[in-house]
């Protein structure tokens, strides 16, 4: 019998999309599957029919041949002009069929007693490290720049006492699952399908708890508070985390704990900022002391004392760096970026009238001019 042009086969247009063809492909399996049409020959050519065509035009390096050269071009290719190659055409199976709301994959999920082994979560009977767990700590701004310790209060699950860690009661054991022989997995198949799936009786453990222990009801542990001292090192930046080993969830089967990771949330501070391992803040100061120049004293933000000596003919917005008064280096003591100040420098909105008339006397001395040319503001 004569082969039906692979577009044909599909109902499609030459020029059909890659998603055409997949939709295309995913009406006619769910029609044709032998699953679906047990002993019905014809069914079951049309869906070799129908997967020869997809596995060569959902092909980018068959379909240029096949639309140029016809079946000559793809003849000896695996898959085309061959018959039906199922391996390649369910490569992607989730890829393919997934999300299609009541499509193949409600069948596929009547077939195996809805899931796979991609779909469910397999658990192992050995040795399991137990969970890490998140913890945001809030620190303020000063603290973080210099350094504190705080107390961390958290739960977690820690390993039963009264079991050890086993899940049983005082004087029982575990015995092997004679669902899945210890293994914790099931088989099932169908057609060309198999799938690997938990075993539904033991959850995937492979071992069965006849009585479990009366305080962790079989789970082999316990969730309990715990209060840990933590040290924040200076110069830490917002964001930072800290892995606490073994401070999570206790594992399972003689597994590990897992990690605390703590992730440190830095407070803004109303008067400095920072910008790497330096510091920025503002300081005002009168017109006549920029002008003329002065000594002034400020607080630094760990409250030390730092005399600023302001040049004469300063302007508002100048940095002044002070070196060393910085955030420390994480790991590198004695190590620090700097302090730098920006000069902001205030006019009177009131004056009295002794200060007007000697600021007029400066003006006529001055002589400024009433037509100023304008600056480039790159130069400022």
């Amino acid at each position: 019998m004569a082969k039906r042009d692979y577009y044909e086969v599909l109902g499609l247009q030459k020029g059909a999309s890659e998603e055409e063809i997949k939709k295309a492909y995913r009406k006619m399996a769910v029609k044709y599957h032998p699953d679906r049409n047990p002993g019905d020959k014809t069914a079951e050519e049309k869906f070799r029919e129908a997967t020869e065509a997809y596995e060569v035009l959902s092909d980018d390096k068959k379909r240029p041949l096949y639309d140029q050269y016809g079946f000559a071009g793809v003849d000896g290719m695996n898959g085309g002009g061959g018959g039906a190659q199922y391996s390649h055409a369910f490569h992607d199976f989730s890829d393919l069929f997934g999300g299609m709301g009541g499509g193949f994959g409600d069948i596929f999920d009547n077939i195996f007693g809805g899931g796979s082994s991609r779909g469910g979560s397999r658990r192992r009977s050995g040795p399991q490290e137990g969970a890490s767990l998140r913890y945001d700590l809030n620190v303020s701004f000063k603290d973080a720049v210099f350094g504190t310790k705080a107390d961390i209060r958290f739960k977690h699950n820690e390993t039963c006492e009264t079991c050890k860690g086993s899940g049983c009661a005082a004087g029982s054991s575990k015995r092997t699952c004679p669902t899945c022989n210890g293994t914790g997995q099931i088989h099932r198949s169908a057609g060309f399908f198999a799938v690997q799936q938990p075993c539904p009786d033991c959850n995937g453990t492979g071992t069965i708890i006849e009585k479990p222990c009366p305080d962790c009801r079989g789970r082999g542990v316990q969730e309990k508070a715990k209060k840990i001292s933590f040290t924040i090192p200076a110069g830490v930046d917002d964001g930072k985390r800290f892995a606490l080993a073994h401070q999570g969830d206790a594992g399972e089967n003689g597994g590990p704990a897992g990690d605390l990771i703590v992730i440190l949330h830095v407070d803004q501070h109303p008067l400095f900022e920072r910008d790497g391992q330096d510091l920025y803040c503002a300081v005002p100061v009168s017109f006549t002391q920029a002008i003329l120049g002065a000594d002034i004293t400020i607080d630094s933000l760990d409250g030390k004392k730092i005399s600023i000596k302001i040049p004469s003919g300063t302007s508002s917005g100048k940095l002044l760096r002070v070196k060393g008064e910085g955030v420390p280096y994480t790991g590198y003591p004695g190590k620090r970026g700097d302090l730098y100040i920006k000069i902001m420098v205030q006019i009177p909105q009131r004056i009295s009238s002794t200060q007007k008339n000697l600021l007029q006397q400066y003006i006529e001395m001055e002589n400024p001019s009433t037509n100023p040319k304008l600056m480039n503001l790159s130069s400022l």
